[in-house]
């Protein structure tokens, strides 16, 4: 009798969980550029998850909690294996490789998250705390996962030339919209570089600004980085269902239609 064929699992690589404005064993931190006031919980995440098909999911800590991984940790705990997380924090912050150490030792991580598309939020670029915080993730086995405005792409490039075996994903198409399409060039480009991987995630729609299709830059990106170097990510929130949960993935599928 010939084997089972075994179904490829699926992975939602990208997806932020928040405790609300209520729940008081997790604040929100002082410094967090935004604060929901809504809860999107791991157990609603399961849930969905379920609902919608999904085997496994990244957890990506987010902004509000800024360095405070407390509530990540409860996700993953509560995942029970089926969740594992992004990390966050700040190079040249007091202690950061430690810090960064210590959270890997209890934590299913799988990579550290850099932001670059504030202005008076941007990682030290050039600088030696910005290469220390990169090379401690590589050597702890994490990809490094940036989100950024095209407009700072340049920034990066030195390192992910630099450290060739760390994994770098570039999050929600390397945000298109929110530079120029000679801008952002520069991150079609980065796919030269073997370690680097695409999320097609945050799929802008054409209404809002600067009305833009994201078609063709979608088939841009599946075309220079190849199908084997893209990620999905997407759809959950404290208002998903399985059935939106489920659609988001479906709707990224169609973008991708032309890949075998």
């Amino acid at each position: 009798d010939e084997p089972k064929k075994q179904r490829t699992p699926i992975v939602d690589a990208h997806l932020h969980c928040f405790a609300g404005k209520d729940d008081k064993r997790f604040p929100y931190h002082v410094n967090g550029p935004y604060k929901p006031d809504a809860a999107a919980t791991p157990e609603h995440l399961l849930k969905c998850m379920d609902g919608a098909g999904v085997d496994f999911a990244i957890v990506v800590h987010a902004e509000p909690y800024q360095d405070d991984h407390r509530y990540l940790e409860h996700c993953l705990e509560v995942g029970k294996g089926r969740l594992k997380g992004t990390c966050l924090f700040f190079a040249g912050s007091e202690k950061v490789v430690e810090r960064l150490k210590q959270l890997a030792k209890k934590a299913p991580l799988v990579a550290a998250r850099v932001h670059a598309y504030a202005p008076d939020r941007l990682p030290p670029f050039g600088k030696p705390e910005l290469t220390e915080l990169w090379k401690a993730a590589g050597n702890l086995g994490l990809a490094m996962q940036i989100h950024l405005e095209p407009r700072y792409a340049e920034g990066f490039e030195p390192l992910i030339r630099e450290f060739k075996e760390v994994k770098v994903i570039i999050d929600h198409l390397g945000r298109p919209m929110q530079g120029t399409p000679k801008e952002h060039e520069t991150i079609v480009k980065w796919s030269r570089f073997p370690n680097t991987f695409m999320k097609i995630s945050a799929i802008p729609e054409q209404r809002q600004y600067p009305h833009r299709d994201v078609k063709p830059i979608v088939k841009q990106l599946a075309d220079a980085y190849g199908a084997e170097r893209l990620l999905y990510g997407g759809g959950y929130s404290d208002g998903a269902t399985g059935a939106s949960y489920r659609k988001e993935r479906e709707q990224i599928e169609e973008l991708l239609a032309h890949l075998s």
